[in-house]
């Protein structure tokens, strides 16, 4: 008997291993980086983009005989992660490997056409979450599209989506609320790879520029697809190891939950873990009964979610050193689970046990609105604080987006 179950396990092993998920990066690697030979190479990274052994995607191809690269271009949080979450990224060199850094997330978002002199092609690698309002993919648009007025190709060394390729939820951004979280007209939750979102907006005429250049440009694209990747497959089936993308999402668990929590954070009441150990994981304030408050989520039965009480101090931020009390949520069943509107139930308990606590009117609400891509959001559930009022409008665009980024899929 014992011998049977060692050589299953054996086999099991060997079937993880076979199974693991070959990024972008390595493709291109064991391709000989044939797409990139004889060209001066610009590169969009940071952090995240890394092989499975972790070598920086930077070192990779600055080590590689084969490949002449130029130039960085640092996105929000910067090539090398040094920039926290909002803060500009300063340009200036790479102390590695000496190579001159662009800031894409300062005075400017789209490259400037000095920042492109000397490219022939720019390649983009960095592991995205899979919500709409993460700045990753608009930054990526923008490059697309300096890259198209300048005649340049562009490259995606594709990523896994850390929620799966499945899970579509939340309604479009509506006109006058697109921005730099909101940069294309698809749902919160998208279930696309950074590849297959690049050929979904530069064929589909969605990549539109910022500050009245509104005309969308469609650049030469080419995606190294992943080997191994499947739809079905959220990050922690892939058996590649999470390099947290910025510094909030240190875990794929952290993606997971993000979408769930992160427009709750913009009412600006509820402590969601951001400045604790579990970012976006959690909803509490000084003044819940967590007990009450778990009860009242209980009674919603809410498909695939489960909840319980938490109690903490955060770290960090307006709430540092206060005892909070709330609930902690975990998705029993990420298939059938309401993702995004999550949050919204939270919200409805906390008004049903505590309408005295009304979170609006805000001081600003812009931020609130452009992250929800509308606002309808903030004004229809804002009225009675009830999912029901915005169910309808938040999933009405679902069929017809899992319809059109369907014909992008490089992954099933």
């Amino acid at each position: 008997m014992k011998k049977i179950i060692s050589a299953l396990t054996i086999a099991l092993a060997g079937i993880s291993l076979h199974a693991q998920v070959v990024p972008g990066i390595e493709v291109l690697e064991q391709d000989g980086f044939r797409v990139l030979q004889g060209r001066r190479v610009g590169l969009v990274t940071n952090p995240s983009g890394v092989s499975r052994d972790l070598r920086s995607t930077i070192d990779i191809l600055f080590d590689a005989p084969e490949v002449n690269l130029v130039a960085l271009y640092g996105p929000e949080h910067g090539v090398r992660g040094d920039a926290y979450a909002g803060d500009h990224v300063e340009g200036g060199k790479d102390p590695k490997t000496g190579l001159p850094v662009h800031s894409l997330y300062g005075p400017t978002r789209e490259p400037a056409p000095e920042m492109l002199k000397g490219i022939d092609v720019m390649v983009y690698d960095i592991q995205d979450v899979g919500t709409r309002c993460y700045t990753f993919i608009s930054t990526l648009g923008l490059v697309m599209r300096a890259c198209a007025k300048a005649d340049i190709e562009v490259v995606v060394l594709d990523r896994p989506n850390p929620l799966g390729g499945r899970k579509v939820e939340g309604t479009y951004v509506r006109e006058g609320f697109f921005s730099f979280v909101s940069q294309y007209p698809i749902p919160f939750v998208y279930g696309l790879t950074p590849g297959e979102v690049a050929l979904m907006i530069n064929e589909e005429g969605m990549n539109r520029g910022q500050k009245g250049d509104l005309e969308p440009l469609k650049c030469k694209l080419k995606v190294v697809p992943m080997r191994g990747w499947h739809r079905w497959m959220r990050y922690e089936d892939t058996g590649l190891p999470w390099v947290l993308p910025s510094p909030n999402i240190p875990s794929p668990r952290s993606a997971l939950c993000y979408p769930a929590s992160g427009i709750a954070g913009e009412f600006g009441y509820l402590q969601i873990g951001v400045g604790y150990t579990i970012p976006f994981e959690v909803f509490a304030a000084e003044w819940i009964d967590a007990d009450a408050l778990k009860a009242r989520l209980d009674s919603y039965r809410i498909p695939g979610t489960a909840f319980r009480t938490i109690h903490y101090k955060p770290l960090a931020g307006s709430r540092q050193g206060k005892l909070v009390h709330g609930v902690q949520f975990f998705f029993t069943d990420w298939e059938l689970a309401p993702v995004t509107l999550v949050q919204f139930y939270v919200m409805q308990a906390v008004n049903e046990l505590y309408p005295d606590h009304n979170p609006l009117p805000l001081k600003s609400t812009r931020m609130l609105d452009i992250i929800s891509g509308t606002d309808y959001v903030r004004i229809g559930f804002g009225e009675r604080f009830r999912v029901s009022d915005i169910l309808d409008f938040w999933t009405r665009d679902v069929k017809d987006f899992k319809a059109l980024s369907a014909r992008y899929y490089l992954y099933f």
